[in-house]
């Protein structure tokens, strides 16, 4: 559901989070094409950026060839290494790391021919850095440090028996030049690199905080389902098993215990419709109020026409609207259990608050039953859920007389809740 949300909200703002196809869990590079009968997606190769590339390195290296007149004059055999080392780049996402070394061999075979020097050193950089935005970055430093070793080599000793001739060697000014530009590139490249990853980790921890949610409201869910079916359902249970054994003896007995069952499905029907109009669209308002601590004597009601007396002291204090609705759950689950599994037909509940809490417990004479009216056996755990959700406790077990007792302590929600409370009240809790 939250996963609905997200996608109904628009897409997302992709600068604070990384593109969506930064590493996609399918993909591993920006653009991505299913592979032939296997359903994964693989890279597309990226034939504009490496188009224009090539149509930069070519012409900027003609420009370098007319302001280099000492260097060799561009040929056949220097497009064609160029347009070598540029095609290469068509494969820089899916095989990283060959492209790396392919370029920077391609690129040190350039220059050993003593071709002049210009963009070429571009697609080597374009190569390096998409190694290691792909994670490879000790291929990427290895590459770029094989290109700079040859051309050291070239330029300091090899250059007097390769082109072009009467060639001099290269300066210290000039390699630190070349070591300024290698060092900018694996800079430039591990920012790209540690962005990336921190998109990727926000993203899996948004998809994580996304399932906790899900889960979360799927959980309440069902505990709301629960509650509200397992105190009805009893009643209906009840009062069908009265209805059957007065049916002959006592038919009116009989019509009122069917009159029961008939109001209380109606009701259940009603709850349960509410709490799954929590599915539909975001943004719609509840057709109804959600049930609270002022709905008790509809409560006591039902639990009446089940055969359980039910004695209330005590008035409810205000609270926020998440805690009335644990607190009337939790009452509601408690007599519920009373009516199925005790053989105790009177209980009592009480209610008081002071200290920002409110206590409510529930009492019943026992003993137990053992008598099952069909429930899953969650009624405890569900109560304790909604009392630790809110920061509240839930103590439920025998008392020495043979009872059962179920004592609730939850926090009054807010500060208004606690301010609103009458002089009444807090000489209640006195």
């Amino acid at each position: 559901m939250d996963e609905q949300r997200v996608r109904e909200r628009g897409p997302a703002q992709w600068w604070h989070s990384g593109p969506p196809w930064w590493n996609h869990p399918e993909a591993t590079g920006p653009g991505t094409s299913p592979g032939p009968g296997t359903g994964i997606r693989r890279p597309r190769l990226p034939w504009r950026s490496t188009l224009l590339l090539t149509v930069l390195v070519l012409v900027g290296s003609n420009f370098a060839a007319h302001t280099q007149p000492h260097r060799e004059h561009l040929d056949t055999y220097a497009r064609l290494l160029l347009l070598a080392t540029c095609a290469l780049l068509l494969w820089r996402h899916r095989h990283p790391v060959t492209v790396a070394f392919g370029t920077a061999a391609l690129a040190l075979a350039y220059l050993a021919a003593g071709y002049p020097y210009g963009p070429v050193f571009a697609a080597v950089a374009v190569a390096c850095f998409s190694a290691v935005v792909a994670g490879h970055r000790r291929a990427a430093w290895a590459a770029l440090g094989m290109l700079w070793a040859g051309h050291l080599l070239i330029s300091l000793w090899l250059y007097r028996w390769l082109p072009p001739p009467g060639d001099r060697g290269a300066g210290v000014g000039q390699e630190l030049i070349i070591v300024t530009w290698v060092l900018i590139i694996v800079s430039l490249a591990e920012l790209v690199r540690l962005r990336r990853e921190q998109w990727a980790r926000e993203r899996a921890d948004r998809a994580q905080a996304a399932r906790r949610r899900a889960d979360e409201e799927r959980l309440r869910i069902a505990r709301e389902l629960h509650d509200v079916l397992a105190h009805s359902i009893s009643v209906i249970n009840v009062q069908a098993g009265m209805g059957l054994a007065l049916l002959d003896s006592d038919p009116e007995q009989a019509r009122s215990a069917l009159t029961t069952i008939k109001a209380a499905s109606k009701e259940a029907l009603g709850e349960v419709r509410q709490v799954l109009d929590t599915l539909r669209a975001p943004g719609d308002v509840p057709r109804a109020p959600a049930p609270g601590l002022g709905r008790l004597p509809e409560l006591v009601e039902q639990a009446a026409s089940a055969g359980l007396t039910v004695d209330v002291s005590g008035e409810p204090p205000r609270l926020a609207p998440g805690a009335d609705l644990a607190a009337f759950r939790i009452v509601q689950e408690a007599l519920t259990n009373v009516v199925r599994h005790s053989g105790s037909r009177h209980a009592r509940v009480r209610l008081g608050h002071g200290g920002g809490e409110l206590r409510l417990r529930i009492d019943d004479d026992g003993p137990a039953t053992g008598a099952d009216a069909g429930g899953s056996g969650n009624g405890l755990a569900g109560m304790r859920e909604r009392a630790a959700a809110l920061g509240g406790t839930i103590e439920a077990g025998p008392r020495a007389d043979g009872g059962f007792r179920v004592l609730a302590v939850l926090p009054l929600g807010n500060r208004d809740a606690r301010d609103g409370r009458g002089a009444g009240d807090e000489r209640e809790d006195r």
